[in-house]
């Protein structure tokens, strides 16, 4: 069984107006080479559901957005993104804004094909008040709670990024901050890996540090080697956060970026533009 396929044949699956998913955790391990490759096809309208990085600030800056879903937009040790916040601020794009833990229930909800799950999560907060289109709903035991029915984040494609995977599909994360990757896939019709790492299947479970299979075959639609596709966020063990490419993209005009990291060949010139393959395995953990 071989899923392997390009990062450009995964974008070749989506059409605009189509419901996606982006995992990851702020500018921790994003599909980022899957996101150049969407600012590069024609695919607009999206609804985007992710716990917002620099993939966030990248399609609202390129105009691809329809509507966000998230429970925030950072990159990590700075604070705001300079392209997403003038998008929101410009009204380009609907929003749905909610806590951490009401996103996560809603992707949980569609993985199990629910249509809602209640929680306690933003209840009390302007999370109510922000966004009209969620309901209440009344516990049908003694208690009679009022809890917020969290609508199920069906996704029609999720991209997640892990440090190591089989042609089959299979992948794993290996730093300890799995977060919801797994429930991005179980939440979509198609799931697309890239990978930094691309082994036999037997080797998989072997790997010092193994912390989280992410997701069986079964889940994943392909898969792709994508050595440092995460760039510039992080994929630990293996490379850290690039603290300058991070300062230096929220401070420059989106077109010259765009020009410089996005209108290229390939990931191989990309690569290239960030310094090569050598000075990206230095990157150092961060320390929190």
């Amino acid at each position: 069984m071989n899923k392997e396929m390009t990062v450009r044949d995964m974008v070749a699956e989506l059409k605009s107006g189509m419901t996606i998913g982006i995992g990851g955790w702020g500018a921790r391990r994003k599909p980022m080479a899957v996101v150049r490759e969407i600012l590069r096809s024609d695919v607009t309208d999206l609804t985007v559901v992710s716990y917002g990085g620099p993939d966030i600030g990248l399609l609202a800056a390129a105009g691809k957005l329809k509507k966000l879903v998230f429970g925030f937009v950072s990159l990590d040790s700075i604070p705001l993104d300079n392209h997403f916040r003038a998008a929101r601020q410009a009204g380009s794009f609907e929003t749905l804004e909610i806590d951490e833990g009401m996103l996560q229930w809603g992707l949980r909800a569609a993985a199990m094909r629910l249509p809602f799950l209640p929680t306690r999560a933003g209840i009390g907060t302007d999370v109510e008040g922000l966004n009209g289109e969620l309901r209440m709903v009344k516990s049908p035991y003694d208690d009679g709670e009022l809890l917020i029915a969290m609508p199920a984040l069906t996704l029609d494609a999720a991209f997640v990024h892990v440090n190591a995977a089989d042609r089959a599909g299979n992948g794993i994360i290996t730093a300890p901050d799995p977060f919801f990757d797994e429930l991005f896939c179980r939440a979509a019709d198609k799931a697309f890996v890239t990978t930094d790492r691309l082994v036999a299947t037997e080797d998989l479970g072997g790997m010092p540090g193994m912390r989280h299979h992410l997701v069986e075959r079964s889940c994943v639609t392909g898969v792709a080697l994508v050595p440092f596709g995460a760039h510039p966020t992080s994929s630990g063990p293996d490379y850290g956060f690039d603290f300058k490419h991070l300062r230096d993209y929220n401070g420059a005009t989106f077109d010259d970026w765009r020009a410089q990291f996005v209108d290229i060949a390939d990931h191989d010139a990309y690569l290239a533009a960030v310094g090569g393959a050598e000075k990206l395995a230095t990157l150092p953990l961060p320390v929190f």
